[in-house]
């Protein structure tokens, strides 16, 4: 079952980049008592997530935080060593936090999870973005394959 709006995020263990290494986060507590602007993308170093998504998101990030985000954050089914490394070449450190969903349970629990098996990169997780308040789903922006329109931070911007 796919999660929706005002539906609670699943209990689940995300790794958080840090300066000092991969840091255990378990949802309920991140997402507690604060509002998240969450994007996640299928790869990280992946053509349209670098050239597009996070940058969309890096280039808003005053404009959402003017409208009440208190958080930016991305995920991926990537280990946290490559987030990291994503993070610093994209200029993302200290803006975006980088959560790696390692083996994709986040992504599995939240329906949100894809077959890439045919461009060799296996399970992953569907392109969205959603802005989480307090642990529930406030919006959510699920792309179509392929597409990149509704789970960007301009289209964000618009319907928050």
């Amino acid at each position: 079952m796919t999660i929706k709006v005002g539906d609670r995020l699943p209990s689940a263990t995300l790794i958080k980049v840090t300066e000092n290494g991969p840091d255990a986060v378990q949802t309920d507590d991140y997402f507690a008592g604060r509002k998240i602007a969450l994007f996640c993308v299928p790869g990280a170093f992946t053509p349209t997530c670098s050239a597009r998504h996070l940058p969309s998101f890096l280039n808003k990030i005053d404009e959402l935080t003017a409208k009440g985000i208190d958080e930016v954050a991305c995920t991926a089914v990537n280990d946290a060593f490559v987030m990291g490394a994503w993070a610093k070449q994209a200029g993302a450190d200290g803006k975006v936090t980088m959560l790696a969903d390692g083996n994709g349970a986040f992504a599995k629990a939240l329906g949100l999870d894809a077959d890439f098996g045919k461009f060799g990169m296996g399970t992953r997780s569907q392109r969205y973005s959603m802005v989480v308040d307090d642990g529930v789903v406030k919006a959510l922006n699920v792309e179509q394959p392929g597409a990149f329109e509704v789970s960007s931070a301009e289209y964000m911007l618009e319907h928050l």
